[in-house]
């Protein structure tokens, strides 16, 4: 073991032996049609939740995935709730000797790539290089089943992680052409359910080629620098499914993975229909409610009477496949090998037919070969069912991929609220400080006491769970609320460096090019020895999948905190994330669900609250606690003002609508 950079207090034997209390957990892997995992193997490592605390702030347990680091660290800093004298105390000597000399403990609350000094002005943290990260994401699935849900949560996060994602609506590029056609020649196209069916041979024409069309827009953009390029269609029949593969293998740094949304739940396809039929969609445009919900499950139907779903063997036809899995009995070896041999000469003649079609291919050739031999045993391919429930993952490979899985794997759309709210009043916010441990001030307290009631109010009898920091003014926040508590290191706030504990007056005066360098680009700019915003996203991201998986929570943190998680779920850039005013003494309820997000903000004497109602929306609300508390917002110090504006005005931010031109993009 390493011992470099260890403080000489710590033994290091025992903090082996403690370490080797916590074994690995074999978990059985979930099978899928391509195999079986048979283990997942959960490691002790960061970043976990430190502690859990119950309803009365005592210390329960410790995770058997604990922070490794946790031990590491001297007992004093452990304390989940103190009001004597602070160890971080913003000017305490001791607060700098800790900051270099416990600096490997502390790789949960740093950037990845920490500076190796505090000597200079901070640094600017360049963007990660993802330029060989090149993806076609090919959906499959029916109308009403979720595709865009998916589509539009896959790229949110990507966005959030900083790679370049965009959408290619097939449904967006035909209703696009459609109003063309009508503007230019005044003719309107008819676009009910007859023209989604297989049997209308000129309408197949059509929509083969808008969906080739919108292929070819993908291909362009990952080759001008895009990192995933979703092309958002049903690509539900084999053959349509091919031709992607066969276009994308020519393409020889693009990787073609299918992600399938299958979905058999009524409840989830009625209330699909009935969004689509009621939320403007031109296709039903001068339709009433009823004859727009009969003509899309009419729709539904026609592609329905042709869908193939994706298998693991998707052009080879393996049938001794699927009725091998299928047999029983102790015949089975025999049933098996019989059929396997009977198949194969099936499959041998099939593919002495694709090999003559691919010499001479051609309009009239019935077996034109769409895809290799090769193309066809390494399709990678995803299936999302019942939106969640059941995820299948054949053959994903890469980080990238294994990212998107990860994160299919978190989803839900079970009805939830996430809470978010920064701190009590700090004495530090009052003295006008950054970072440090203060404790609350005494209108912190009075906020920390009424918190309770305004949550409960909201959420009634429903199950919560309350996350903080491991600074004390979350802790404090917290200490009243009647639910289990989890503190988080990750949840801590933007460590300040050797800024920590000054006030922006006093960065001003002894760094002033630190100063000016942050006011230049607050989200990259990384304090000497301390964080930028781009590092505090990236801890974050643990936190957020576990927002995604969970069903309610209320998240007591800091402002930077509190500002990054705001803009995932409303997909605030990176310019502007930092400028978010989240004010203190404030809840922020919101309600995740898929195509965007709209808010209103009232700053009233108790309370304000927005719903905009619809199932697809992520909905806000805000709590305006009515307790004073210092504004420690400091806005954009170049024209252009606040990300959010006035927060005391009546503002519509961000369209909620649904695009169906791809106006937006």
């Amino acid at each position: 073991m390493d011992t470099s950079g260890t403080p000489p207090d710590i033994d290091l034997k025992a903090v082996d032996a403690a370490l080797s209390q916590y074994p690995l957990l074999n978990i059985p892997g979930p099978t899928t049609p391509g195999g079986t995992i048979t283990t997942i193997s959960v490691v002790p490592m960061a970043p976990t939740p430190t502690h859990i605390t119950g309803s009365q702030d005592q210390q329960l347990s410790i995770s058997p995935t604990a922070d490794r680091n946790l031990l590491l660290r001297p007992a004093a800093l452990t304390t989940t709730d103190s009001h004597g004298p602070t160890f971080y105390g913003a000017k305490s000597a001791a607060l700098k000797q800790f900051d270099v000399s416990r600096a490997a403990t502390r790789s949960q609350s740093v950037a990845a790539t920490p500076p190796m000094s505090v000597a200079g002005i901070g640094t600017k943290v360049s963007k990660p290089d993802y330029s060989e990260a090149k993806i076609v994401l090919a959906l499959v699935g029916l109308p009403a089943r979720g595709k865009s849900y998916l589509s539009n949560k896959l790229t949110r996060y990507l966005q959030w992680l900083e790679y370049k994602v965009k959408v290619f609506n097939v449904g967006q590029l035909r209703r696009k052409r459609a109003q063309e056609v009508e503007q230019q020649q005044g003719v309107k196209e008819n676009h009910s359910a007859q023209y989604f069916s297989h049997s209308n041979e000129d309408a197949i024409k059509a929509r083969e080629g808008l969906a080739e069309e919108s292929l070819e827009m993908l291909i362009t953009w990952l080759k001008g620098g895009g990192n995933v390029g979703i092309h958002d269609a049903t690509n539900s029949t084999r053959s349509r499914r091919a031709k992607i593969a066969a276009r994308v293998a020519k393409e020889p740094n693009l990787v073609l993975l299918f992600l399938e949304s299958l979905c058999d739940d009524p409840v989830i396809i009625a209330a699909n229909i009935a969004l689509k039929a009621s939320a403007g969609d031109p296709d039903y445009k001068g339709m009433s409610k009823e004859e727009a919900v009969a003509d899309f499950s009419n729709r539904i139907k026609q592609y329905e009477a042709v869908y193939e779903t994706i298998e693991p063997f998707e052009w080879e036809g393996m049938e001794y496949e699927k009725q091998q899995r299928k047999m029983t009995g102790p015949d089975v070896q025999q049933q098996a090998a019989e059929t396997h041999a009977v198949e194969k000469e099936k499959e041998d003649k099939r593919l002495k037919l694709v090999e003559e079609a691919a010499k001479n291919p051609g309009k009239d050739n019935q077996r034109q070969a769409l895809v290799t031999r090769q193309m066809a045993k390494n399709v990678s391919y995803m299936k999302v069912i019942n939106v969640g429930r059941q995820l299948d993952i054949v053959r994903v490979n890469g980080y990238l991929q294994s990212r998107i899985a990860y994160y299919l794997m978190n989803l839900h759309i079970k009805p939830r609220s996430i809470f978010m709210s920064r701190h009590g009043e700090s004495q530090y916010n009052v003295d006008g400080r950054i970072g440090g441990d203060a404790p609350l001030s005494a209108r912190g307290e009075m906020y920390a006491k009424a918190l309770p009631m305004l949550i409960t109010d909201n959420i009634g009898a429903a199950q919560m769970q309350v996350w903080t920091s491991t600074l004390q003014r979350t802790i404090q926040t917290a200490r009243n609320l009647p639910y289990p508590k989890l503190t988080w290191k990750s949840l801590d706030e933007l460590d300040a460096g050797v800024c920590d504990g000054m006030t922006y007056e006093e960065i001003a005066e002894q760094y002033p090019d630190d100063f000016a360098n942050r006011d230049e680009d607050k989200f990259n700019y990384r304090y000497r020895g301390g964080e930028s915003y781009r590092d505090v996203v990236v801890r974050l991201e643990p936190v957020i999948m576990e927002l995604e998986r969970h069903e309610n929570i209320l998240v007591i943190g800091h402002q930077a905190i509190v500002r990054c998680l705001y803009a995932y779920f409303h997909n605030i850039s990176q310019e502007d994330l930092p400028y978010i005013n989240i004010p203190l003494h404030t809840v922020i309820k919101l309600t995740p669900k898929a195509y965007g997000c709209e808010e209103e903000r009232r700053v009233e004497s108790i309370s304000s609250s927005l719903n905009y109602g619809s199932h697809f929306l992520v909905t806000l609300s805000r709590y305006k606690v009515p307790i004073a508390a210092v504004s420690t917002h400091r806005p954009k110090p170049k024209a252009g003002g606040d990300v959010q504006g006035d927060p005391a005005s009546v503002t519509t931010l961000r369209s909620s609508a649904r695009d169906y031109y791809g106006d937006k993009a």
